[in-house]
Order: structure tokens, then sequence, then C-alpha cells
């Protein structure tokens, strides 16, 4: 089934340099980038994005370190696009991830696992619209 699905390259990923390599690993699956953009978020965006967290003690956290620095947001589409960048992203702690995986091979710690990947494909028409005014064009 053809979806598409929302990625987002975190600070982390950008100020360590990592922004090719990962970006390489998504378009190695077949996956076709519609929308690719550098950009830093403003606090509204991070809220929204994130709102499923707030209240929870590592939510302030979380939001100063999304909006420390510029990320790279992409649209990616194709077959199953959501499965397919969930498997190549791995685990949300890069501890638990399987090398191969962008947090196995490049994430440090939880709180900076360099990608963040739609969940569903519900998800992705939300992020998509929150990062990009629901257009990929």
């Amino acid at each position: 089934m053809n979806q598409r699905t929302f990625i987002m390259i975190k600070p982390d990923a950008v100020a360590r340099g990592l922004v090719a390599p990962i970006i390489q690993r998504f378009e190695n699956t077949g996956l076709v980038i519609e929308r690719l953009e550098l950009d830093r978020l403003d606090l509204s965006q991070a809220e929204a994005n994130y709102e499923e967290h707030k209240g929870k003690p590592f939510y302030p956290g979380l939001i100063d370190y999304i909006t420390s620095g510029p990320v790279v947001k992409m649209v990616l589409s194709g077959p199953d696009a959501v499965m397919v960048c969930r498997k190549l992203m791995g685990a949300t702690n890069p501890r638990d991830a399987a090398p191969g995986t962008i947090r196995g091979d490049f994430g440090l710690e939880v709180d900076a696992n360099v990608v963040h990947g739609s969940d569903s494909p519900e998800a992705a028409a939300r992020e998509i619209d929150i990062f990009f005014g629901g257009s990929s064009r």
C-alpha cells in the first residue's frame, strides 16, 4: 500500500553532521522524498507535535531540545512507508536499537535519538499538516 510519512532529523544529528548518511538510508529503501526542508521548529510546532506527552515529566526538556537547533523535515512516500521507516529507524532508545538501524548506529541516548518518524498513517497526516501545512508540494 502506497503511503506518505513524516520524518524529522533531530538537532543532535544535524549538529553532528549526520544528515547525509541518514537521508541516504531512507533513499536506499526506495522511498521517494517528496519534500525536504532544513528548518528550526517554533514553539507552537513542537508543542503540537508532542501534545500527547504534555504533562509528563520529560515534556519541558523534550520541547527545549527539539527547538534547540535546526532540524531536517521530510515527507517520504512509497509502499508501506510508515512501517519501512519505523523498522529502519530502530527502537526509540538507541541502546535497544539493533545495529544497522539509524538509531542503533547513530543514536547516543533516548533524549537525543537522532530521528523522529510517524508511527501510523494517521500520525503522518497530522505531522505533515503541522510541519508543511498539509501540503507536500
